[in-house]
């Protein structure tokens, strides 16, 4: 199978500056580090074998938003996904890596990770603990390599005293190193939006007749893929999108020296990862929780406001090789909405929109 770096940059998230006034400090209670919502089914990432706690968290959000793990020190995990963009790289269509290199994909959004079985837009990665090795690895990333990076947190000051409080021992392992990273990125539990506090009946948090509309609209017309509270059925699917040629960097050996070359590449999805050619051109199906945050939209990042993208599914689904049968239905391509469905759909689409878990200090620098 081939090596294709998983050009998600899921982990790149955006390095932020510290403000020189004194900012208050922010109490951490451990017990709501991570927590499994009322409404949410149980976790598929085994909890008890990463304990989450408030010294591996630390050492997670501090990993987290370091540039030390770039070849150069100049990305950290956070340059791609900003928090108060749900942790995506906003306004860029595709993610920017070291030296300003333009990746192949749109950054994802990160949020309520322990529910997924698979990561990045192809699922190239099975397991969280193990996310954090493409985008490092990447060369139009972060160009580093695993062992590398060890070696230089090895060198610092606050790094060894931080996998002690974390783990017991100074010792810095590839293990303690992705099991740090995942214990941050389980805490970003978001379900708390106006969606779930109208669910639960919270007091004085009402719809309005267009956002209820909307919703049965949504039930309707959208839930047989982002099914259920998490807003997607994890599924690989089609949704008829053209596919468009893109400049990338590919990096081979010519006489023992790595050399970049620019060549034309089209994103065939899964069938990346696959390599099966019911795979091609399908991408994983993405949450819709913070979506009125996380422009711009698709796999490519090619529309940039929801209005874009409801006008795709209502007039340009294309029949492309192995488009959803969804949206084929009876020889019409999409689906059918009229401009007054439209709106609605999209004003109950930003009732999910979580402003608390944009704005939670915990998560900030």
């Amino acid at each position: 199978m081939k090596n294709l770096f998983l050009t998600t940059s899921i982990l790149l998230l955006f390095l932020m500056v510290f403000s020189c006034s004194k900012q208050p400090d922010v109490v951490i209670e451990p017990e709501k580090l991570f927590y499994q919502p009322s409404n949410f089914q149980s976790p598929v990432y085994k909890i008890e074998k990463n304990p989450i706690t408030k010294e591996g968290f630390e050492l997670g959000k501090s990993l987290f938003y370091d540039g030390i793990l770039s070849r150069d020190g100049s990305m950290s995990c956070g340059e791609c996904h900003r928090q108060d963009f749900g942790f995506t790289h906003h306004l860029h269509d595709l993610s920017h890596g070291i030296d300003d290199q333009i990746g192949l994909r749109n950054s994802s959004s990160l949020q309520n990770l322990a529910w997924e079985k698979t990561f990045g837009w192809d699922g190239g990665v099975f397991d969280l603990d193990l996310f954090a090795i493409s985008p490092i690895e990447n060369p139009v990333e972060m160009d580093d390599k695993v062992p590398n990076v060890l070696e230089k947190l090895r060198k610092t000051e606050k790094y060894p005293v931080m996998f002690k409080n974390a783990f017991g021992s100074t010792e810095i392992t590839s293990e303690r190193f992705l099991k740090a990273l995942s214990q941050f990125l389980l805490s970003l539990v978001s379900a708390n939006s106006r969606y779930d506090k109208f669910m639960r009946k919270e007091e004085g948090v009402i719809f309005n007749a267009t956002e209820l509309a909307g919703m049965e609209l949504f039930k309707q017309k959208c839930s047989s893929c982002h099914a259920g509270e998490l807003f997607s059925d994890g599924s690989f699917r089609n949704n008829g999108l053209p596919p468009t040629e893109r400049q990338q960097v590919v990096y081979r050996m010519v006489d023992g020296v790595k050399k970049a070359f620019i060549e034309p590449v089209i994103d065939d999805g899964r069938m990346r990862v696959t390599e099966m050619p019911e795979d091609k051109n399908k991408f994983k199906v993405p949450s819709l929780r913070n979506v009125e945050a996380t422009k711009p939209y698709m796999h490519d990042g090619r529309f940039q406001t929801l209005d874009e993208v409801m006008n795709h599914y209502m007039t340009t689904v294309t029949a492309t090789q192995n488009l959803d049968p969804l949206l084929n239905q009876n020889g019409k391509l999409g689906i059918p909405l009229t401009a007054t469905e439209k709106t609605q759909i999209i004003a109950f689409l930003r009732t999910l929109t979580d402003r608390e878990f944009l704005t939670d200090k915990r998560f900030t620098p």
